[in-house]
This record gives C-alpha cells, structure tokens and sequence, in this order.
C-alpha cells in the first residue's frame, strides 16, 4: 500500500454487520502476545472471540458519551478508533488497525483529528496504552507524555494538554 493513501482516511459508524471484522481488528492486536502460547489454532481463535466478546461490553456499558467508529482508507475497512468526549477529558479508549495499514501514518491521520477537536474545546487527550506497545513512540511524537502508571505496572496513563494553554488542568486517570 502506498503511504499516500492516508490522505483517504475516514470514519463511519459501527454497525451490527461489523462485528467479524472488528473481532479480526481485535485479534490483530494480539498476533505477537500469543504467538508462544501453546493453544491451537482453532483454540486461540476460541479465546480471541472470547476477549473480543468481553472488550465489546466493557467499552457499550462503562463509555457513554463515545463513538465507535470504523477507519476507512481509501474506502476499505482498515480498523477501529473509539473516543469518549466528556465534560473534562476527550478519552482515546482505542485505536486499532490491520497490519496492513501500521506505518503508513493512518494513525497520525486519526489521532490528530482528535487532537484538533480536543484543542478546540481546550480539553486534554488521554489514552491508556500497555507498557509494551510500540505505539508509544506515535502517541509521545504527537504530544502525549505520562500522567500516571498502573499500580500493576501494565498500562501507562497518557495525556496531551490541549494546544497552547500552559497551565491545562490534568485528566484524572479513570476508566470511564
């Protein structure tokens, strides 16, 4: 795929019919963690769809005040972004894409729209991201930088101040 194809990204609502290929997305994120898990094929795919099942509900009962959104790239369906827009706080709750579409900076795309969006409300951006993920690099690039760290030592709690306002309250690091 040609890096200049970013310039086609969009997003649509999550639709019922979706469900198969955001459960792919899902499990997409997960290829490398597994890889040495001495399950099956057919038992890997079990517990995916197991996880993806629970995701789903989490994020529909605890993020009200959210869109759930399926990245488009010049039209095909390359992935999810989630945000939660609340009163102190825009909430990347996910961003995930097919391999196909990592690097090509679809990402950047997305994440600074929400950026743009969060600055024109004078509010931060948060994301919560695992310890290990290499999107980190991405998020610190556009502005993130650490709030907070989990007690357990998985996730890292990180925020953009908005734009140009010095002394921006911070987020609190919740989960909804």
């Amino acid at each position: 795929m040609n890096p200049d194809v970013a310039l086609g990204v969009a997003l649509r609502p999550v639709t019922p019919q979706d469900r198969p290929f955001l459960s792919r997305v899902y499990a997409s994120t997960r290829e490398e963690e597994l890889a040495d898990v001495p399950f099956s094929t057919a038992e890997k795919a079990a517990f995916l769809e197991q996880q993806f099942t629970f995701q789903t509900l989490h994020y529909e009962r605890h993020y009200v005040n959210t869109t759930f959104d399926v990245v488009l790239v010049g039209g095909v369906a390359a992935g999810r972004l989630i945000v939660g827009r609340w009163s102190d706080q825009f909430r990347v709750v996910d961003v995930a894409l097919l391999p196909d579409f990592r690097g090509q900076g679809v990402g950047s795309q997305l994440l600074g729209s929400v950026i743009r969006e969060a600055d024109a409300t004078r509010l931060p951006v948060t994301i919560y991201v695992e310890r290990m993920n290499p999107a980190q690099r991405l998020y610190r690039r556009l502005g993130f930088a650490l709030a907070a760290e989990d007690p357990n030592g998985i996730h890292l709690f990180l925020e953009r101040p908005p734009t140009g306002i010095p002394d921006a309250p911070r987020a609190k690091p919740n989960s909804a």
